[in-house]
């Protein structure tokens, strides 16, 4: 059992914790948490630990399930622990690797396009909205917020384990991309002509979601076919990134049912 806040093991975690750029030099992530553990895929687990509390209640189950683990003392544990109440069982999980026909696999794609967004949880709920809505792929600019930042997985609830995702060096080569493969792009705009619920997303449909402060970059929306609002009462002038991007996504959800 690893006691001592300063073993490099615990320093390393940190790391990972707290740098995308040791992230990514390693090509792991962490997950923290029963469920998000525990639904990565077993395979791409690198190492896993747990604290010594959670051992005592639940490392024989896990044992029986074929993990191995490293056990922290509680203190320890919390120490390197990326929330308030830690649940005591963390992950270093490999990275995610897609490509950009993974967002293609369906017939009629129905694709998000992520524009500089930068707060984790929007992210992390975005993820988890689209793969209930049915999502087939995201794709993000290159200065989007990290999906590995522990936030941000937490917020996906799993979501970040199956939905295809891929960060775009060129935005609007992806944008070029999704419309050589006959996808019709929508902007969600305060600008947009035609209320979102008139158009018909039956077919293969990606929907442009700009940054939550700034919305979508100019060039950028111009690469959209049409231009969609969402109707809005009282003085809001917008909805969040999120929010906006779930009205949208369940509007393909419940035209696909029909």
């Amino acid at each position: 059992m690893i006691t001592s806040t300063s073993n490099q093991r615990v320093k390393e975690l940190l790391q990972l914790q707290k740098k995308a750029k040791i992230r990514n030099q390693e090509g792991v992530f962490l997950a923290e948490g029963s469920r998000m553990v525990l639904e990565a895929p077993k395979d791409r687990i690198r190492k896993l630990y747990i604290s010594e509390s959670y051992d005592k209640k639940h490392g024989k189950e896990l044992k029986e399930q074929g993990f191995q683990y490293e056990v922290l003392s509680d203190t320890v544990f919390a120490y390197v622990s990326d929330t308030k109440t830690p649940q005591g069982i963390l992950a270093v999980i490999r990275q995610l690797d897609y490509k950009f026909e993974d967002m293609l696999t369906k017939e009629n794609p129905h694709i998000l396009v992520l524009d500089n967004l930068q707060d984790p949880g929007n992210l992390g709920t975005i993820f988890r909205t689209a793969e209930a809505a049915g999502v087939t792929g995201i794709l993000m600019s290159k200065d989007c917020v990290d999906i590995y930042n522990p936030k941000t997985i937490r917020s996906t609830m799993g979501a970040a384990y199956r939905m295809p995702f891929l960060y775009m060096e060129d935005i609007l080569e992806g944008i070029r991309l999704l419309k050589e493969e006959q996808i019709h792009v929508y902007a969600a705009h305060l600008e947009g002509k035609y209320s979102y619920d008139i158009e018909d997303y039956r077919k293969g449909t990606a929907f442009l979601i700009g940054n939550e402060g700034n919305g979508l970059r100019q060039e950028i929306a111009d690469m959209a076919d049409t231009w969609v609002r969402i109707p809005m009462q009282g003085q809001a002038e917008s909805l969040n990134a999120a929010v906006a991007a779930a009205v949208l996504m369940f509007e393909v959800s419940r035209q696909r049912r029909e």
